[in-house]
């Protein structure tokens, strides 16, 4: 199986993921319209603009942020008033009068009374989706992205992503379809045809608002459960695209060993999975002078790799904030890597906002250029690497789960640090949402 086909089903894969919640009032808008004129425009849009707008995120420069901020900007204002033709096509030619040419394109595209829909007008809205849409990166979507980050923008990049972005619309094409079907039954069964137009611009409206108060990853961050991570991993396993760690990182000590009876220091069993690596290139640090590895030789580090808009990352973000405040006097220093997986991540004032959001106190490195997860060898959002007092990597873990597992990984290297017999339990994991 090749690498565009498992984007592509990755990207079917999308329904299921939380992430597509947000953009679900726009694309369902157009529930009950002609799939060639309606439906089929806005998806391709859609697609195409999710996959060019996530290529130039892979150039870097601070013209590509702001061109993607202004996007972002503009799409937001051009669906509020597509939700505002819904609700009201009258009060949006009031309010609208300088674009009210545009704006009754629009109103036409929705299919309402007296109008016809329009592929360009439905083509437009699909531009706008795009540009707002930021699906969570599991492996297969966090693989294609940081290979655009550390290659640079290229046609293989734009390929993929064109993969992923046409599995999703597949899949929300499909989700379209059935969606039609209830909101005819509805109108049939109700007569309530207006009253279910003027719901659907309402619910975009509350899109609208949410994505540019930027309160959507957060919701979604509290109400998600599902999650596609495992399929994903299953399906870059079959195509043996990377193994956890490098071949050149998995390394084992061949010196003494520190013997492990009672009457001697302690020794974890965990392995030694390789060298801490270094931390230079970060673009700025937070919260925190720039660290070296030399600095933090005896203590025990975690190293987060972290992005503000990921919602596994924000369901991680508690945990390890607790881990920070509760083992720090015991030697324990954590460190957060901010790797962005969109442009408008890389806007240093907008990791600045999320920090204070999740109060997080912890280093936090700017690893735009990737040059840290680069040094680690990673593909994941988010990644844990756990380094003992020696500087070596004792234990990795990716994405979600396994607090307990991870506490206790803690625990036993702050032990072995200083000759102590670890904890033999772990109470449950605690943390303090923000």
């Amino acid at each position: 199986m090749t690498l565009p086909v498992i984007a592509y089903l990755a990207g079917v894969l999308t329904i299921l993921s939380p992430c597509i919640l947000p953009v679900l009032p726009f694309v369902f808008a157009r529930a009950e319209q002609p799939f060639v004129k309606s439906t089929l425009p806005m998806l391709a849009g859609m697609a195409i603009t999710f996959a060019l707008v996530a290529t130039l995120a892979a150039v870097g420069g601070s013209w590509a942020v702001h061109a993607n901020e202004y996007g972002r900007y503009a799409a937001i204002g051009l669906l509020a008033i597509f939700g505002l033709t819904l609700v009201s096509p009258q009060l949006a030619t009031i309010l609208t009068r300088p674009v009210v040419a545009f704006a009754n394109r629009l109103l036409n595209a929705t299919g309402g009374p007296r109008s016809t829909p329009t592929a360009g007008g439905s083509l437009v809205l699909g531009v706008a989706t795009g540009l707002l849409w930021a699906p969570c990166a599991g492996p297969i979507l966090g693989l294609v992205l940081t290979g655009a980050a550390l290659q640079g923008a290229n046609v293989q990049t734009t390929l993929l992503l064109l993969a992923y972005s046409a599995g999703a619309a597949t899949s929300l094409g499909l989700a379209l379809l059935i969606g039609g079907r209830v909101f005819t039954a509805m109108k049939q069964a109700l007569g309530a045809g207006e009253w279910v137009r003027r719901g659907l611009g309402i619910a975009v409206l509350a899109g609208v608002v949410a994505i540019g108060f930027g309160a959507d990853t957060g919701l979604l961050a509290r109400l998600s459960t599902v999650g596609t991570s495992k399929i994903e991993q299953a399906l870059l396993d079959g195509l043996h695209t990377k193994e956890p760690l490098s071949a050149s990182a998995a390394i084992t000590t061949d010196g003494p060993q520190l013997a492990l009876n009672a009457s001697e220091a302690f020794r974890s069993d965990l392995p030694v999975e390789g060298q801490f690596p270094s931390l230079d290139g970060a673009v700025e640090w937070l919260n925190s002078p720039p660290l070296t590895t030399e600095q933090l030789r005896g203590k025990v580090v975690l190293v987060d790799f972290w992005t503000f808009a990921c919602i596994n990352c924000i369901h991680t973000v508690p945990y390890v904030r607790a881990w920070a405040e509760k083992y720090k006097d015991q030697g324990l220093v954590v460190i957060g890597v901010h790797a962005p997986e969109f442009a408008f991540e890389r806007k240093i004032e907008n990791v600045k906002k999320a920090i204070d959001e999740f109060k997080i106190g912890y280093p936090v490195a700017i690893d735009n250029n990737f040059a840290i997860w680069k040094a680690f060898d990673n593909s994941y959002w988010p990644a844990h690497y756990f380094i003992d007092a020696k500087g070596q990597i004792r234990y990795h873990h990716f994405g979600e789960g396994d607090y307990e597992e991870s506490e206790k990984v803690i625990q036993d290297l702050l032990a072995e640090a200083k000759g102590q017999q670890a904890a033999k339990t772990v109470p449950a994991p605690t943390a303090k949402q923000g």
